[in-house]
């Protein structure tokens, strides 16, 4: 009788690469039609033309590796990482800013370290950030979302936009995390009164986006492809700092605790970000530390430093401390103590 040898590992699990990623994929629906209720089709344009940048460059670099591109494309990472970076950019933004972005995401953040499993840092907020600090003046160009405007451009001037953006003529204004940063005199009241893109306690049009991105988190904790951990403890990080240095609304304050989980990109970042299996700590201890590192960050950035929505910052540091957290946060083995140095190890 012959037998079958295979080699290990012999349990295999049920979520496939292709199947997470289109699962990540389809979760953020939701906020993507929230997000094109309030601004328009530009967030459509984004995420199409970076899609297709991204595949083309995922193409480019596999080949260049010589590794087999059709198993790669399939596996959806390369849709994954551009369309999260093209929901975070403005609407409208112009093809080149696109292409920038999403290519370094692709070639250098992802494939420079040895392709999808191996980069320390998110690929998404890699391009992000070098965007934000190359291109601040097209990164910082929001249009006023609906309810602000009478009224958002449609798919004709979302792609006149990307593809022609010298013709594309369209009022933008400050965001509410940019106007709450830059508030130097008014109570929040009156910063509130001042501007229309103040709702009840956040910006108009943000609670729905953020509220949406929730819904679409809690699909994939539903479907299991992240534990709470991480999350949960950023947005407890962040509520406790609000809470702690909210002062009911001087000029000086730095916004509520809801003010700060529903505006900018705190769901999405929290959900879809921080939860990057790659970049973020292993095991569930390390991803509470890391998750509440990342809260502290977005706080401490947004009230204080230069950028206001804080996230691509605060996450990417975070990779920079992943290791070092996972180090002295790994799981006791049974029947080990604690080494040297904070590592596990026997006793013996």
């Amino acid at each position: 009788m012959s037998l079958l040898v295979v080699t290990s590992p012999h349990a295999h699990g049920p979520m496939s690469t292709s199947r997470v990623m289109g699962t990540v994929l389809m979760a953020t629906l939701p906020g993507v039609v929230a997000l094109t209720y309030y601004f328009g089709a530009g967030v459509i344009v984004n995420i199409v033309f970076g899609g297709l940048v991204a595949l083309l460059c995922e193409s480019l670099a596999l080949l260049l590796r010589k590794q087999a591109v059709k198993p790669f494309l399939k596996d959806y990472s390369a849709l994954v990482t551009s369309t999260l970076l093209c929901i975070a950019l403005p609407p409208y933004a112009p093809w080149w800013l696109l292409l920038v972005g999403v290519s370094f995401s692709i070639l250098i953040a992802k494939h420079l370290y040895g392709g999808l499993g191996y980069n320390p840092f998110n690929p998404a907020m890699v391009g992000y950030v070098v965007l934000l600090i190359s291109f601040p003046l097209q990164m910082s160009t929001w249009m006023p979302p609906l309810g602000v405007g009478e009224s958002v451009p449609g798919l004709l001037a979302a792609l006149q936009a990307c593809f022609n953006p010298e013709s594309f003529d369209a009022q933008t204004m400050a965001t509410p995390l940019d106007l709450m940063r830059q508030n130097k005199g008014l109570l929040l009241s009156d910063l509130y009164a001042a501007n229309p893109q103040f709702g009840a306690f956040q910006g108009v049009g943000w609670f729905a986006v953020n509220a949406a991105f929730l819904l679409g988190g809690l699909y994939l904790l539903y479907k299991g492809i992240f534990t709470w951990h991480a999350p949960v403890s950023m947005l407890l990080a962040l509520s406790l700092c609000a809470l702690i240095f909210y002062d009911e609304g001087s000029s000086a304050s730095g916004g509520s605790p809801l003010f700060h989980l529903f505006s900018g990109a705190t769901m999405f970042g929290a959900f879809f970000i921080i939860t990057d299996p790659v970049s973020s700590a292993v095991s569930n201890r390390g991803r509470l530390v890391f998750g509440a590192m990342i809260g502290l960050l977005v706080y401490t950035i947004r009230v204080r430093g230069n950028y206001p929505d804080a996230v691509a910052f605060a996450v990417l540091i975070a990779n920079f401390a992943a290791p070092f957290i996972d180090n002295y946060t790994q799981p006791k083995v049974y029947g080990h103590g604690k080494g040297k140095g904070g590592s596990k190890g026997s006793e013996a």
